[in-house]
């Protein structure tokens, strides 16, 4: 069963000339767990924010279950467990709280909806948090509270913008298990969309890559990876400041001061480690292309 069918769909805001969402073609089937990436100002949240009903598209149409998403108000609420970046609506409410009110106004009943919270309490191991305010979390914790509302009452699909910001490895970690245990479990559909692709990599099984409003990739990563099969994933390291020679044919990225990613032919990996002066380098990797290089040659390329 398709969940959602997205058809020639565009947002443009008023006061932006590009549109952030430029005639999008996109259907999720019930069941998969379906990862969008895309930089910062791709049009990812845009996009979510209209499958959740928060933002009218300027054209083209979301079915939600074979329903137009404006035929009926709270079809989207019962159907979709939506966690966005900020949710200041929560800063009255204990951890707890959250958990039970979010449950029981999804048709549990007062029983069912303290089971629900203390069920998600202790998934999430934040059950020393049950009576701590939205407002005095950590940003870490916070996050957590909003993954633990947005599953409250077993909606059967979960759309979660950025679940693992803020979140140190052991978190993250968490996170992937859960979501792939609720998949598994219960058949719930996943769409979430992240910056964080390798880790996104171990439960991911379709992904979508947006650039500049266009959704220009879509399809399992097996499939896609075949434009970068032959890659080499090289990551060097050096001391800011005193960038190494490397071959100038060969694009590089910038993960931050001090190191590169650069993306080689199988038949370029001994001739350029033979060029590298390893006195300008602290370290480098090898290794063959990930999640992130498929991403990066998506959304990145000219």
């Amino acid at each position: 069963m398709i969940v959602y069918d997205i058809q020639n769909l565009s947002k443009t805001y008023s006061a932006q000339a590009q549109p952030a969402n430029d005639n999008i073609s996109l259907q999720i089937q019930q069941g998969e767990i379906f990862g969008l990436l895309g930089d910062n100002g791709a049009g990812k949240s845009t996009l979510v924010k209209q499958m959740v009903n928060l933002l009218r598209p300027s054209s083209g149409t979301i079915r939600l279950m074979e329903r137009p998403l404006t035929d009926t108000p709270m079809h989207v609420p019962l159907q979709v467990g939506y966690m966005p970046q900020e949710s200041a609506a929560l800063n009255n409410l204990t951890f707890g709280e959250a958990l039970y009110f979010t449950a029981h106004l999804r048709g549990l009943s007062r029983q069912d909806a303290r089971q629900e919270r203390d069920r998600l309490l202790t998934l999430w191991q934040t059950e020393t948090l049950c009576d701590q305010y939205s407002s005095r979390l950590s940003g870490g914790q916070r996050r957590l509270l909003r993954l633990a509302v947005a599953m409250a009452g077993q909606p059967p699909i979960l759309i979660l913008d950025e679940p693992t910001n803020d979140l140190d490895p052991q978190r993250r970690r968490l996170v992937w298990d859960v979501l792939r245990e609720e998949n598994q479990q219960h058949g719930t559909t996943i769409i979430f969309i992240t910056h964080d692709a390798i880790e996104a990599e171990k439960v991911i099984q379709r992904v979508g890559i947006m650039r500049e409003g266009k959704l220009v990739a879509n399809g399992r990563p097996s499939e896609l990876k075949q434009a970068v099969d032959q890659k080499l994933r090289l990551e060097l390291f050096f001391t800011p400041g005193a960038e190494p020679a490397v071959p100038a044919h060969l694009p590089k990225h910038v993960v931050q001061p001090g190191q590169w990613l650069l993306l080689l032919d199988w038949a370029q990996g001994t001739a350029v480690l033979n060029q590298l002066d390893l006195n300008q380098i602290d370290d480098f990797r090898l290794y063959t292309a990930t999640l992130e290089d498929l991403y990066l040659h998506y959304a990145r390329r000219p």
